[in-house]
């Protein structure tokens, strides 16, 4: 092995390490029986649906900002994707099955028509 290889060996390692020690951190303070601080549990509840909210203004906000309404389908993938995931969500009450979806209705739309 050459040390280029070695120094990607061990960034990979390290980042790992950190990986496993960020995630097991909170099992490891919250265990034994302790109750979980409330504001923790607050920010438990809102920041999954915050970041994903962050997300989708994002995404629909680069279709205005690349100027796709004036080329292609004028937006309409990425609106049908949203809109998928929003109606699925709503009746079904599934995330995985609303995001899958949805991602699946943009492609085939990307794919196919634009």
């Amino acid at each position: 092995m050459n040390s280029e290889t070695l120094i990607i060996a061990g960034i990979v390692a390290v980042t790992a390490l950190v990986t496993i020690a960020l995630r097991a951190f909170p099992f490891l303070l919250f265990s034994g029986g302790k109750k979980c601080p409330e504001v923790i549990t607050y920010i438990g509840k809102v920041l999954s649906p915050a970041a994903i909210a962050m997300l989708a203004a994002y995404c629909l906000l680069a279709v205005y900002r690349d100027q796709t309404f004036a080329r292609g389908m004028w937006g309409i993938p990425e609106f049908a994707g949203t809109l998928t995931v929003v109606l699925l969500h709503w009746f079904k009450k599934n995330p995985l099955l609303s995001i899958i979806s949805g991602t699946a209705v943009y492609m085939i739309l990307v794919q196919h028509f634009c």
